[in-house]
């Protein structure tokens, strides 16, 4: 299935970055990881720093699935508000999963520092925004409980939004706790930076079936390869759960724009800015000072409707960001679409199921794919070395 269209951002700007071939030989290593976006790119490189022999496969070139389609706003605010996941979930559970995605973003900002680009990794503070009365008095609750659990918010009223932009709205949350990446780079940087440790990638390799015991894997490729792995990682999004039978997914299209070059600074602190309404609104600004909008989430039904849908989505971005800025000249460079997937209560699905026991799923749906992506790697590298992960039930099956 094509998980994008349009033309996304970052394959515009950077290309193909790196070539790797596909797989024609039978192998064998500890652990075969399934799909090279940022969640494979990430749990290769953090199994290879680790000492497992690793090996990466995809069907399309490295990173031209999801990945290329994120519009990268690194948050620790989860799909569902914790204001309503402490009900679902328990208080200890909530808060550590916001706890976690928090620490995720400082986790990808220690890791972009080591890498030879940083990827336009940047801390950014982050605005959550009231439209109305209503949403106001959701996000007062939602900022009490944030700030209850030592998040580093403050509350901002219609005087402040006056002071700093030039538009005013009924109330939000302003975070010092956010982050932007490209996330293309980034996988390939990963990609890069785990060959130096014997990672190896193939991509344009399809595996077509597997065959999963006790006592390990075996996966079969289009191209004839035959891969012997002591453990297998999915990595590949939504896709995974074709390989599952659990419904805990629900797909959705999502579509984004990037504009033209606009003068720098383009706005206060460059902040992420989202809004607090469904459809939802949000707009970040990129290293050579564009703004990206995105949103207008629909049900999925097929790809071909995702598609025609774009013209139309890409007017309404455009039309509610000029509720925001309305003497800022907004140019469409480039639009796209892609399908993304959420779960019931936001958090992702991380970790093992009993009926495939040497196979790990890492499916980070939902706003926060990078920052679950990162977490993914972490728990998946501890679990394999034995360790107890900090992480430990918070994105279990199961819950």
């Amino acid at each position: 299935m094509d998980l994008r269209s349009g033309h996304p951002y970052w394959l515009v700007r950077n290309g193909l970055l790196q070539t790797y071939p596909p797989l024609t030989q039978d192998a064998a290593c500890d652990v075969l990881v399934v799909g090279a976006g940022i969640t494979g790119s990430l749990v290769g490189f953090h199994l290879a720093e680790a000492g497992f022999s690793t090996m990466v496969l995809d069907r399309r070139d490295v990173a031209w699935g999801s990945t290329s389609a994120s519009t990268a706003l690194l948050q620790y605010e989860i799909d569902t508000p914790l204001r309503e996941l402490i009900p679902r979930l328990g208080k200890d559970h909530a808060v550590r999963a916001y706890q976690a995605c928090r620490d995720a973003i400082d986790k990808l900002r220690q890791l972009t520092s080591r890498l030879p680009d940083s990827c336009d990794f940047a801390l950014r503070p982050s605005l959550y925004v009231a439209p109305t009365k209503k949403a106001t008095r959701e996000l007062e609750e939602e900022f009490a409980l944030r700030r209850e659990h030592g998040f580093a918010v403050t509350w901002w009223d219609p005087d402040t939004f006056s002071r700093y932009f030039p538009f005013s709205r009924p109330g939000g949350i302003h975070s010092r706790e956010g982050g932007q990446v490209d996330p293309y780079r980034l996988t390939y940087q990963l990609l890069s930076a785990g060959q130096t440790m014997g990672l190896r990638v193939h991509d344009r390799t399809t595996v077509t079936d597997y065959d999963l015991t006790k006592r390990g894997v075996t996966a079969r490729t289009d191209r004839g390869a035959v891969v012997k792995a002591r453990h297998i990682v999915f990595a590949t999004g939504y896709e995974a759960t074709e390989f599952l039978d659990r419904r805990i997914v629900d797909l959705n299209s999502s579509f984004a724009l990037v504009s033209e070059p606009l003068p720098a600074p383009v706005w206060h602190e460059e902040c992420l800015i989202w809004e607090h309404a469904d459809p939802y609104l949000y707009f970040r600004t990129t290293a050579d000072h564009r703004i990206i909008l995105g949103g207008e989430d629909e049900p999925f039904v097929d790809p071909q409707k995702r598609d025609e849908m774009l013209p139309a989505k890409t007017k309404t971005l455009l039309r509610k960001f000029a509720r925001y800025f309305p003497g800022l000249p907004l140019e469409t460079a480039f639009a796209w679409a892609g399908t993304f997937g959420d779960t019931k209560d936001g958090l992702a699905y991380i970790g093992q199921v009993p009926e495939y026991p040497r196979a790990f799923f890492t499916l980070g749906f939902g706003g926060n794919g990078i920052t679950y992506s990162m977490l993914a790697a972490e728990i998946i590298r501890d679990a394999l070395q034995g360790h107890t992960s900090p992480y430990g039930g918070l994105f279990c099956f199961g819950r």
